[in-house]
């Protein structure tokens, strides 16, 4: 029984040890922070409106317009980190930029 020879290693080669994507970790943050302050916003305006609208708080009106807007602001800013998160990862590409060759119609090549 022969234990060297040619061929006598691995067929495979090792696996690439992964790394950790700080972009796409950051990025998962900061969507979470978004969420959440999303979220704290969104019940605090409905808290808000409730009391305006018992007539109990002077000034509630215009905290739940703060907080209406708040949350607008934080929901439109997580979106924006989803679509930035989607193309670090990969899932989504660039747009073309304006220096590119156009694209043929249909997706089929130019005649030459």
């Amino acid at each position: 029984m022969s234990t060297g020879g040619k061929r006598a290693g691995s067929r495979r080669a090792a696996p690439a040890p992964r790394t950790l994507n700080k972009a796409a970790l950051g990025l998962g943050a900061a969507i979470t922070l978004c969420v959440v302050a999303w979220g704290y916003l969104v019940y605090a305006a409905i808290d808000f409106g409730t009391a305006a609208r018992g007539g109990t708080g002077g000034s509630a009106w215009s905290f739940m317009a703060l907080a209406c807007l708040g949350a607008i602001v934080c929901l439109f800013v997580g979106l924006l980190l989803v679509a930035r998160l989607m193309r670090v990862l990969g899932i989504t590409t660039p747009p073309p930029s304006d220096d590119a060759p156009p694209r043929p119609v249909g997706g089929k090549r130019a005649a030459r």
